[in-house]
């Protein structure tokens, strides 16, 4: 028996995390607007201002494809130790930092750089992939127990005024998930361009209601600076004040630009989590337990190490307090051909989405999509398609007959 204790003991000096150092890498993408003012000075080329959105959605899918995947999961005897050491958390915080030095670098740039008008809205962009990315940042915060990790969570959050998914995100969206009544699961047939408009409107919607019931428990009214919405809306406001009145009104399109696209960046992150997936019903009329398989995962490393391991996102829905090193791999976990990187530019082009994921989510099911969550508005069209308890076989050779006739 002392020989099982010890050799448990001596587990975590054994295993070694590959990826351990390889979490810095994520710091490249707040340092974005930096390395693109260097390339643009290194070449004269203006064009270096869009190097954010190439490097997310162009270098980042070919490096997905190159480095390949990662199955791999800690010991379950090395999970609370791995979970306890600091580096990890560091590698987290360092992000909040360089993200507003950059955010106050693009807005000296915007009011003092002598940029034209185009080259200005390539660093909008650019910036736009640090605050997108931030809001990953701020998931993982939000998620833990510490108050100290849950305001860093606010404060990531700022800069896109997106300060509501802290609280729609863990009240709302992990109760309701791969349901039809949450608005950050995608449907089967619906599109990013129709899923942008619901998921943004009703996740606003579930985090004033959440916050107006828990207000109410208190005998409080919602307007209040007791309210988080509110609250994290005002971080928001007192932080776009300061940069105008420090740098001028003529950062303020900007500013609003970086963070539209930059919670945009997270809501097509929300699409492709769980297109298609839906939890069953109990006889008692609730649904089932949240399970590995209501999660789109990918193994891809690059998209991996950029976002914290959000890619495994069975094991965060089963273990939300988990910390991002240590999450796991699920076999039985349906999974994503690529990485987001690659995943979310198939997103904004509907046509080639449907090719790459419609056919998954019918093999999912085993080919019965009465078991999807299906777009009310499409649902008529996808079951007289594809029917509703078709063999897995059939449905597949119906979606690929379905492609090459139509291409869509």
């Amino acid at each position: 028996m002392a020989s099982i204790v010890s050799e448990q003991a001596a587990q975590p000096r054994r295993w070694r995390d590959r990826k351990r150092y390889a979490w810095l890498l994520g710091l490249i993408v707040p340092l974005l607007p930096f390395v693109s003012w260097g390339l643009v000075e290194a070449s004269g080329l203006g064009v270096f201002w869009f190097y954010g959105p190439v490097l997310i959605f162009g270098v980042f899918p070919v490096l997905d494809m190159l480095a390949g995947l990662d199955a791999s999961n800690p010991p379950d005897s090395v999970i609370k130790w791995l979970e306890q050491d600091r580096y990890y958390r560091w590698c987290v915080y360092a992000y909040l930092p360089i993200q507003y030095a950059g955010l106050i670098f693009a807005c000296w740039m915007w009011s003092h750089g002598g940029l034209s008008t185009i080259d200005s809205i390539g660093l909008a962009l650019t910036v736009a992939m640090v605050s997108g990315v931030a809001i990953n940042t701020a998931h993982e915060l939000g998620h833990k127990r510490a108050s100290s990790e849950r305001w860093l969570s606010r404060v990531a959050l700022a800069q896109t005024g997106y300060g509501h998914f802290f609280i729609e995100h863990n009240r709302g969206h992990h109760v309701r998930v791969a349901t039809p009544e949450d608005p950050a699961s995608a449907r089967l047939g619906e599109s990013f361009y129709a899923f942008w408009p619901r998921t943004v409107s009703g996740s606003l919607r579930s985090a004033w209601e959440l916050e107006r019931t828990r207000l109410d428990r208190m005998d409080r009214g919602p307007w209040t600076i007791r309210n988080d919405a509110l609250s994290a809306w005002a971080m928001t406001g007192v932080l776009f004040a300061g940069l105008t009145v420090a740098f001028g009104p003529v950062v303020l399109p900007y500013l609003l630009i970086q963070a539209i696209v930059g919670f945009s960046l997270l809501e097509v992150v929300n699409y492709l989590e769980h297109y298609g997936l839906l939890r069953g019903r109990r006889e008692d009329g609730r649904h089932e337990r949240t399970a590995p398989e209501h999660s789109w995962n990918s193994n891809n490393v690059a998209s991996n190490v950029l976002l914290y391991h959000l890619q495994r996102h069975s094991d965060h829905h089963a273990n939300p307090l988990r910390r991002y090193q240590a999450l796991r791999h699920f076999d039985e976990a349906p999974q994503l051909p690529t990485g987001y990187a690659g995943m979310i530019v198939a997103a904004m082009l509907p046509p080639v989405w449907r090719r790459i994921m419609d056919h998954r989510v019918l093999e999912h099911y085993q080919g019965d999509l009465a078991r999807a969550n299906i777009s009310p508005r499409a649902r008529s069209r996808i079951l007289a398609r594809y029917g509703t308890a078709t063999t897995a076989t059939t449905a597949t050779a119906a979606v690929s007959g379905d492609q090459t006739a139509s291409g869509a």
